[in-house]
């Protein structure tokens, strides 16, 4: 029986195997780690955070890795999602649905609002390049997140209202569902790590195959180059349209997951931090390496937590290892340095056991005549 040679495989087939293998393990070491008590409380509360944390650095690297734009408002669609998710969940609390219904009709909902937020947003703000567009995208973010900070929802026996002030005409045994600045309160956590397993897994099909299909190839062309994309008849603006409202309804789903795994939850989480920080996942991680993201939003979410217990330096060691990673993984003479060391450990298939490999000496004049 041969062995699987991740090496010999296609780039798409090994960093789909790659990510998918990622994913996988890191969830059956956690649950049978969890199964035996050897899971600590704080990291416990931090496995629902990591999977929708994945799910936005994911989603935002179909943007920024893979069609090339930078998008600073990816907090804004996770508001959006969170909070969407929050009301379709707690209106459907008494209709004796079973929890897991419930939570994936809540996810649905994100999804779709978040991905209508992004066509909508996508249609001016992509015409736009570099700078210019980092701004408007961070503009609708933070406009998402204010008004999400002057909405009031609640629900009765008459349905759900919604106002911009505290004044609903709720009834005395209705429920207030949205409360402005407040956020959300008293939110059923339905959440689950296993339900945010499902959902990194939906995300990663779904960024993976777009990136192997025909739409995926014209729009990797888009990013490489505009004008030649255009000139072969390509609709630039429709292929960037379809990666950022994609990747807008999967920043949805990750809010909802998000939101679900809190009883309360204010709007100030989803400001510009927040999509700072998912940008530090992406480009960490590296950008359109997918595996790569997975493992920057897993470390970054576990390092502040981690560093708690040295709080008046926990952020300025933060931002050191920031640094030295970003040095580590974008130097070049590094990166010489460690092939050569993996040529000495193991040379290539080419050279005989035992012998060196011979250095190639360039033919001399007579030599080549």
């Amino acid at each position: 029986m041969k062995k699987l040679n991740l090496r010999n495989l296609p780039p798409y087939t090994r960093n789909s195997v790659i990510s998918y293998g990622i994913v996988t393990i890191g969830f059956v070491i956690v649950t049978i780690l969890n199964s035996v008590g050897l899971v600590s409380s704080s990291l416990q509360g931090q496995l629902v955070p990591i999977c929708a944390y994945i799910i936005m650095a994911v989603s935002l690297n179909l943007v920024v890795g893979i069609s090339g734009e930078l998008s600073l408002g990816h907090a804004g669609f996770m508001a959006a999602g969170a909070y969407t998710g929050i009301v379709v969940s707690g209106s459907l609390e008494a209709s004796g649905m079973p929890v897991m219904c419930r939570f994936a009709i809540a996810v649905l909902f994100g999804a779709v609002i978040a991905g209508v937020l992004g066509f909508l947003i996508g249609i001016p703000v992509l015409r736009l390049r570099g700078d210019y567009l980092a701004i408007v995208t961070l503009a609708f973010g933070e406009i998402i997140k204010n008004i999400m900070n002057i909405l009031y929802a609640g629900k009765d026996s008459h349905g759900l209202h919604f106002r911009t002030n505290p004044d609903l005409g709720l009834e005395p045994t209705g429920r207030m569902l949205l409360n402005g600045p407040m956020g959300a309160t008293q939110v059923e956590r339905i959440s689950t790590f296993t339900a945010g397993f499902v959902l990194v897994l939906l995300t990663l099909f779904i960024v993976q195959n777009i990136m192997n299909s025909k739409q995926g190839r014209a729009i990797m062309a888009c990013r490489d180059n505009r004008i030649a994309a255009e000139s072969i008849g390509l609709n630039v603006m429709k292929y960037k349209l379809m990666a950022f409202t994609i990747s807008a309804a999967l920043a949805g789903m990750g809010g909802t997951l998000f939101g679900l795994n809190y009883s309360t939850l204010l709007p100030i989480k989803f400001n510009f931090n927040t999509s700072v920080l998912i940008l530090v996942f992406v480009v960490l991680g590296g950008l359109g390496n997918i595996w790569g993201s997975i493992i920057a939003a897993t470390i970054l979410t576990i390092l502040p937590e981690a560093l708690r217990q040295f709080a008046d330096y926990r952020m300025l060691a933060y931002a050191i290892v920031l640094i030295l990673v970003m040095i580590a993984t974008y130097n070049p003479a590094l990166r010489a340095r460690v092939v050569g060391l993996k040529e000495k450990i193991k040379p290539s298939n080419d050279t005989p056991p035992g012998r060196k490999p011979r250095s190639r000496k360039k033919k001399s004049g007579k030599e080549g005549a």
